[in-house]
């Protein structure tokens, strides 16, 4: 690895670290793996509730543009058109995570950074009975030095004891605490050996019981909740939350988020846990890597899904092919006019089975074709347990059999086939509900997805940038038909297109009665969206056809080395680690643009508007299979 590319680091313990959390060029284009403002994307929410999902591929046979060849295009989601007319040009984009940052914009409109690993000052209020010794004191530096190998899993008995000369209870409390309280992680429990007391500490992390958070003294004059910011490098969110929960023995809901962030990407963002100290956040930067922690607060609230104003974008696009020229005029018009608002590739799946066919079936009530298509088996890239499952559904229809060839019960076909062994293929309804509510709810917003993109791009087809009498505009949260003489005096930005559901309104015009079209094509009646089951109702919404990013900027670089970082991260810059130097006459060029999104808009989308090019893992790895070799 280049001296000037940061080390990367592993996120979790400390004591595993595998290849493939490296910085280093993929083999598998990303392009579809965005990040979606506001809230979770379809891998996002899989990954949220449910581990190991048929999503991700692996290598084993087959190469991984062969199995891709079974894959989605933009074409299969409706994604057809673009605003402008410059000529696009190719590129790689996250050819390594760090090509992708993403810096949350709070609720205040502030760009959130890791910029304080400082603890905040508080006067506390500790009762005096606490107050002496101090927690500090209790420990020995040779057992301090211990303690911490234990932490960072290097003591290889797996536990330290340390015997109390002094017995009493008040002690024996003290020295529990100060393990606790100093090593984030361990746990400890009091054995009496040969007539003698010791206090063990041992590993929580990993442990499949998590204890319910303890008791602690809480000032009266603080507020209830901690708020950090959270730096991740190559890990989802609720993936970083598990980590954390794991180390301070928490349940992961006792954290709370503005909005979910991508993995394969360095993201910044607001966290709140309830009841935790600064401190002991802070004593995770020692055995987290990968994962820093800083910009510590007290609160009297935790934050709320949504309530973030967007999302802050630096993005790496490598080996472009564009003249400067072509660069200039594609990120002026991204600037000036924006990109059509569609719903990026990352919210249909990447297998040759949709989400969006599934919740078709669901609105149709369909129940054994929701089944049918979630189990059978599929061509294209699925890791080799869960071929070997779906096989033995195909072969026996016996859900017991195949939840055995499943090593992790907790993705979407285990928990499909664990219902459906709890109360029987006739009750398929219930045996559905024991997928996590958002993961049921991600296929049925995918079928809407699809909709709106199709009908967005007959929309631009028929009628360009003009808005036209029959269009949509919002007034406040009320939508209102245009009519010819009003649509003179607006812009495109104000168009909105409804998602289909029982409380939205349709244009007027010709694209209007698409939708019924559409739905009548797919089995589906536009006025019965009300479903049997209360949580398939969908109620529509309204979204807005065009964006417009802001605090756009860009610049064309050249580099020779394709490991370096070209970004200079909030992590560096706490570091004092040099920014990235580019060499003038180096043999790579590179764009490397920023922008601002609002919430629920994806940033491959306007990448794609730039690039001219489809953004879906099928595509990209055809375009980029020979550049890689």
């Amino acid at each position: 690895m280049a001296e000037s590319e940061p080390v990367p680091l592993q996120v979790g313990e400390k004591r595993s670290c595998p290849e493939n959390e490296e910085d280093k060029p993929s083999k598998k284009p990303r392009v579809e793996s965005d990040h979606k403002n506001g809230g979770p994307s379809h891998d996002e929410v899989e990954e949220e509730e449910v581990e190991g999902g048929a999503s991700e591929g692996e290598e084993d046979g087959e190469t991984f543009a062969d199995m891709m060849k079974h894959g989605l295009t933009e074409v299969d989601v409706g994604i057809l058109k673009y605003v402008s007319d410059h000529e696009g040009f190719s590129g790689i984009l996250k050819e390594r995570y760090s090509d992708f940052v993403v810096h949350e914009i709070n609720k205040q409109g502030k760009v959130v950074h890791l910029d304080d690993l400082s603890i905040p000052a508080e006067a506390e209020e500790v009762p005096e009975a606490e107050q002496q010794p101090k927690e500090s004191d209790v420990l020995t530096e040779d057992q301090k030095k211990q303690l911490g190998e234990l932490q960072l899993f290097k003591n290889k008995e797996g536990n330290v004891s340390i015997e109390v000369m002094d017995d009493t209870k008040e002690k024996r409390t003290l020295v529990h605490k100060a393990i606790k309280t100093q090593f984030a992680g361990l746990e400890t429990k009091t054995e009496e050996k040969e007539g003698r007391k010791f206090i063990v500490a041992y590993h929580a992390a990993g442990k499949k019981a998590l204890a319910a958070p303890r008791k602690h003294f809480w000032p009266k004059n603080r507020g209830s909740f901690c708020h950090f910011v959270l730096y991740k490098e190559n890990k989802d969110t609720m993936d970083a939350i598990n980590v954390l929960s794991k180390f301070l023995r928490l349940r992961p809901n006792m954290f709370s988020y503005m909005g979910t962030k991508d993995k394969r990407a360095i993201t910044v963002q607001e966290i709140a846990v309830l009841k935790i100290t600064a401190e002991r956040l802070s004593h995770l930067n020692k055995c987290l890597m990968n994962l820093k922690l800083g910009n510590f607060c007290y609160k009297n609230h935790p934050l709320k899904l949504g309530e973030l104003q967007g999302n802050h974008f630096t993005v790496v696009i490598r080996n472009i092919s564009g003249t400067d020229e072509q660069v200039h005029r594609a990120m002026t018009s991204l600037k000036q006019t924006g990109f059509i608002n569609y719903f990026g590739m990352q919210r249909f799946g990447t297998t040759a089975v949709s989400t969006q066919q599934v919740g078709r079936a669901i609105l149709k009530n369909d129940w054994n074709q929701v089944v049918d298509l979630i189990l059978k088996p599929r061509p294209g890239a699925e890791k080799e347990f869960l071929v070997r499952c779906r096989e033995e559904w195909a072969k026996t229809q016996d859900p017991e059999a195949a939840l055995k060839k499943l090593p992790n019960k907790r993705c979407v076909e285990g928990q499909l086939l664990r219902g459906l062994s709890m109360y029987g293929k006739t009750n398929i309804v219930t045996a559905f509900g024991l997928i996590p509510r958002n993961n049921r709810l991600m296929y049925v917003h995918s079928y809407q997805s699809l909709v709106w993109n199709t009908m967005v791009s007959r929309r631009i087809e028929a009628f360009g940038l003009k808005p036209v009498e029959g269009d949509l505009v919002l007034k406040g949260t009320t939508a209102h038909v245009l009519s010819a003489e009003e649509a003179e005096s607006r812009s495109i930005h104000d168009i909105v297109m409804p998602l289909p559901g029982f409380d939205v309104i349709y244009p007027t015009h010709h694209v209007g009665e698409g939708y019924r079209d559409m739905l009548s094509a797919d089995g589906l009646d536009i006025d019965k969206m009300r479903h049997k089951v209360k949580d398939y109702s969908l109620a529509g919404a309204y979204r807005r056809v065009v964006i417009r990013p802001s605090d756009v900027s860009w610049e064309v670089t050249q580099y020779d080395d394709p490991r370096i970082s070209l970004v200079h991260t909030d992590f560096e810059k706490l570091e004092n680690k040099p920014g990235p130097v580019f060499n003038k006459e180096g043999k790579h060029r590179a764009l490397r643009m920023e922008f601002s999104l609002p919430p629920s808009t994806y940033a491959t989308m306007a990448i794609r508007e730039v690039l001219k090019l489809d953004t879906s893992i099928k595509k990209q790895t055809q375009l980029n299979t020979t550049w890689f070799n």
